[in-house]
């Protein structure tokens, strides 16, 4: 299975896996692949440790991380959070109180101190600065163009950027921007997502962007699928949820089961959870947020996601207790291929399943061609 991409960054298989799990990242790196990890679930200081914790176990293969710029909010140090609207507050607690989900700490809208790291800019800056002191092969861009100082730092590193789209004039921006790798990602993908499919998106921006190579991602979690990525033009494929029911993924586990259970029907794009349109499982909290007469409607980014994610925490919590409300209301990003992911397997395995099955779909071709 070899492309350009593969070979410049040295790994045997074209299959990049994002995960906020150290353990996923590792686990597919060791298997030949390529894994990449979200920094947005944590910290510099944080950041480090996952870092250092992977450095440890790959053994010197090549690794990748992923940062979420999602706009520019002046200053580390901006009390973020004091531009939460009341009623926004307000429908939380009403969501809480309608679903009977027991009382937490206190901290569910979250300060900006410390959520700082994760949703401004500055503190994007501070994550890539800690990326780039380890040993890391790719550094992605997962919204918008990569900031010229990411690509600045990163050509001073030797190491290439890579940059998510979901249309092609976004792809001719990424590429202007400095993006030495487009991740072409469909509609079905789990995420922040576009409105074009994986299977018309991916040849019209392998077309558009020349000799830079194109990952495609959304709606890959097989070998079947895989093929018919590289048929497109890709040189490898970018998988996210395909990972959220492996034996490493830190899902959380009522979450985990509804996955199990879900068919492709049950993902829904909703900007409930980050202010941005983003596939995630149907659930309570995005329909009520969605379509509730008394729901005031998510914010922009990234205050919806300060709103969101400390809810989330509670509801969680709550889950795991067993409170059949937090159940209903829990969920996570993840595409249309949940209907195949019916059973927990390890992440390995997973990798060797996708290499099998991609030998075999390529080698049904080539007898269609005989």
């Amino acid at each position: 299975m070899r492309t350009e991409l593969a070979d410049r960054l040295g790994v045997e298989f074209p299959l990049f896996a994002f995960s906020h799990c150290r353990d996923v990242v590792a686990a597919v790196t060791n298997a030949g692949g390529f894994g990449v990890l979200g920094a947005i679930a944590y910290s510099p200081a944080e950041l480090d440790a996952e870092l250092s914790w992977i450095d440890e176990r790959v053994g010197g293969r090549p690794y990748g991380v992923d940062v979420l710029v999602p706009g520019k909010i002046e200053g580390p140090r901006v009390d973020v959070a004091a531009f939460i609207p009341d009623r926004h507050r307000d429908f939380v607690a009403h969501l809480f109180r309608k679903y009977g989900v027991a009382a937490g700490s206190g901290r569910e809208i979250r300060s900006a101190d410390e959520f700082a790291g994760r949703v401004t800019a500055a503190g994007a800056t501070g994550l890539i600065d800690v990326a780039l002191k380890h040993p890391i092969g790719l550094i992605a861009s997962a919204l918008g163009p990569p900031p010229p100082e990411m690509v600045a730092r990163a050509r001073e590193h030797g190491i290439p950027v890579a940059a998510l789209v979901g249309t092609v004039e976004h792809a001719r921006r990424q590429v202007a921007a400095g993006a030495d790798v487009i991740v072409a990602q469909g509609t079905e993908a789990g995420g922040h997502t576009g409105e074009i499919s994986t299977m018309v998106l991916v040849p019209q921006v392998v077309d558009a962007v020349g000799e830079v190579p194109v990952l495609a991602a959304g709606g890959i979690a097989d070998g079947r699928q895989m093929a018919a990525a590289m048929a497109l033009g890709a040189q490898g494929v970018w998988c996210g949820s395909v990972w959220l029911t492996t034996e490493e993924a830190e899902t959380a586990p009522a979450v985990k089961r509804k996955m199990l259970a879900a068919s492709s029907l049950d993902t829904v794009r909703s900007r409930s959870r980050t202010g941005k349109p983003a596939r995630q499982l149907k659930s309570a909290w995005t329909e009520e947020w969605d379509a509730a007469p008394e729901s005031p409607g998510p914010l922009g980014m990234p205050l919806q996601m300060l709103v969101a994610e400390g809810a989330m925490a509670r509801i969680g919590a709550a889950a795991e207790r067993g409170e059949p409300g937090a159940v209903e209301l829990a969920n996570y990003f993840v595409g249309q291929v949940v209907g195949q992911l019916d059973q927990v397997r390890p992440a390995r395995e997973v990798v060797y399943a996708m290499v099998s099955e991609f030998a075999d779909a390529v080698e049904r071709l080539r007898r269609l061609s005989e």
